[in-house]
């Protein structure tokens, strides 16, 4: 792909990113591998697979792309739609068998969530190894012979995944504004659009500032994710301020200009903070559910055997290798993906509510997140 096309590809689906944008299935083969070369499997939304194309440049490997609907690999993998059979379904079908003498398949970290490794070897006979949470991170991690450094497992939230929030919210909720404006008030369309990226963009590029007021990492902070909506209040009566002192230095000041837009861009905050928490990687959503469940270990069945480190997208776990034992030091930072349990072979690890009721970890496995964000059991462990 040509480099003013993949820019293209980037920003389109990035706009769009809500929807699914799925891509042919199969073996892409990556400069001249042979048969001795390694084998990466991701899903099949389209932009991911261009970032992972473009991360492999330079390398003789094979891309084996799976059918995960056209969903990226964590919204996938965690809301079941990225699973072991579509693994399985890929090593089996897509004829990778007949190219390579190994059975070794690199997978995204971030798809520990719905592809149980143990699984998958137990029906191909390949197996797993989880590379990286970022695409960019692949060169040193195959330079480093397929291992990983907390860095490479940690999933982070820079400034430039949080212009691309900002975007994929910004858009489709700056035209459906647009199309009601212009039928009911089509002298502010502009206008409304540039608040809607215009707070967009200051909430998330802000972020940084103000991550500590939303709660301790692993903490639930009620519906709103401002602890409260204490923080939307203080960022709507800044912008209201100064709507009022530029309503008065244009002397155009009146009541119902700024009364209207003022409950416009309240509404414009709501929209992109009521679930600020929901769409970062490094937070649980205000809509899980939160404090009634946590992460536990039970160390008389953990082996230590490091798949709960190898999957853990916060860097929760630490293994001691001599005494063969997981830990969680990092604990305050879980956000109940459940990638650690379903990986664990030896269900060590599993849910457990405030209460002392334990969630088995073959109901984890089972039942994935719906599009709220709560997973489909009960504290029972029956489904919903």
């Amino acid at each position: 792909m040509s480099e003013v096309k993949y820019v293209v590809v980037n920003i389109v689906e990035t706009l769009l990113r809500m929807l699914p944008f799925p891509c042919k299935t199969g073996v892409i083969k990556i400069g001249n591998p042979d048969r001795q070369s390694p084998v990466f499997l991701t899903c099949n939304f389209h932009l991911t697979v261009e970032r992972v194309k473009r991360a492999l440049r330079g390398m003789d490997c094979y891309l084996l792309v799976a059918n995960s609907r056209g969903i990226n690999v964590w919204c996938a993998a965690t809301g079941g739609l990225f699973t072991n059979h579509d693994a399985i379904s890929a090593l089996k079908t897509s004829g990778i068998e007949d190219l390579v003498d190994h059975k070794q398949v690199i997978l995204p970290q971030l798809a520990g969530a719905g592809i149980e490794a143990k699984a998958v070897q137990k029906k191909t006979g390949w197996r797993v190894v989880w590379g990286p949470v970022y695409a960019e991170d692949i060169p040193a991690f195959v330079e480093n012979e397929f291992e990983k450094d907390s860095e490479m497992r940690t999933a982070r939230f820079p400034w430039t995944q949080r212009v691309e929030a900002a975007a994929f919210w910004g858009f489709p909720t700056s035209v459906v504004a647009a199309i009601l404006a212009f039928l009911f008030w089509r002298e502010a369309v502009l206008s409304l659009v540039l608040l809607i990226w215009g707070m967009g963009l200051a909430i998330l590029l802000s972020l940084p500032l103000y991550r500590h007021l939303i709660g301790s990492e692993g903490k639930k902070s009620g519906l709103i994710s401002f602890e409260r909506g204490g923080l939307q209040l203080i960022l709507w009566g800044i912008f209201m301020l100064g709507l009022v002192a530029y309503a008065v230095l244009i002397e155009n000041f009146t009541w119902g200009w700024v009364i209207r837009w003022g409950v416009t861009s309240f509404v414009v905050i709501l929209i992109f903070s009521v679930d600020l928490r929901g769409f970062t990687p490094v937070y649980k959503g205000n809509f899980l559910d939160g404090e009634s469940i946590k992460v536990s270990l039970d160390s008389s069945k953990c082996k230590g055997t490091g798949f709960c480190e190898q999957v853990c997208p916060r860097n929760c776990f630490e293994i001691d290798r001599q005494q063969r034992i997981a830990t969680m030091p990092r604990a305050d930072s879980c956000i109940q993906c459940g990638a650690c349990i379903v990986q664990c072979p030896f269900d060590a690890l599993y849910f457990e509510s405030a209460g002392g009721e334990i969630i088995p970890p073959e109901t984890t496995r089972r039942f994935k997140l719906n599009l709220m964000g709560k997973r489909l059991t009960k504290v029972s462990g029956d489904a919903d």
